[in-house]
C-alpha cells in the first residue's frame, strides 16, 4: 500500500515539474534554469510544511508517503540541477553555475525553514 502512495505523488509531481519549468523558463531570455531553480525551491517548501505537520502530529505517516516521497520526490530534481550547473560552467557561464549552486542551496534552506515555520504556527 505504502508504494502505491509513493506512485500517486510521483505521477502529480512529475507533470508538474515539467509543465513548471516550461512555463517558468519560456519567461525569461536566460541561461540562468530558472525552471529548475523554481521546482526546487517549491518542493523543498512543500516538503518542509508536510514534515512540520507530521512533527507535529496533525497529518498521519501516508502523507509523508504520498507527499514527501512522492509528489516532492518527483517534484524536484537533483540531476536535472546539476547538468544545467555543469552546462553553464562548460559554456563558460562560471559565475551563474556558481550562482545556481549556491542560490539553490541557500533558497532551498529557506524553503524548508519557511514550510517548518509555517507547520509550526498552523499546527503547534
Amino acid at each position: 500500500m505504502n508504494w502505491l502512495l509513493v506512485i500517486a505523488g510521483a505521477v502529480v509531481g512529475a507533470p508538474m515539474r515539467y509543465l513548471t519549468d516550461r512555463a517558468v523558463q519560456s519567461r525569461h531570455d536566460s541561461v540562468f534554469p530558472w525552471g529548475t531553480f523554481t521546482v526546487n525551491v517549491v518542493g523543498c517548501l512543500v516538503l518542509g510544511l508536510v514534515t512540520g505537520a507530521l512533527t507535529a502530529g496533525a497529518a498521519p505517516s501516508s502523507v509523508q508517503l504520498l507527499l514527501g516521497t512522492g509528489f516532492c520526490g518527483a517534484l524536484t530534481t537533483y540531476s536535472t540541477f546539476s547538468y544545467e550547473t555543469l552546462r553553464l560552467a562548460e559554456s563558460g557561464a562560471r559565475f551563474l553555475a556558481v550562482l545556481n549552486v549556491a542560490g539553490s542551496l541557500v533558497a532551498g534552506l529557506a524553503a524548508v525553514l519557511a514550510g517548518t515555520a509555517v507547520a509550526d504556527a498552523l499546527w503547534t
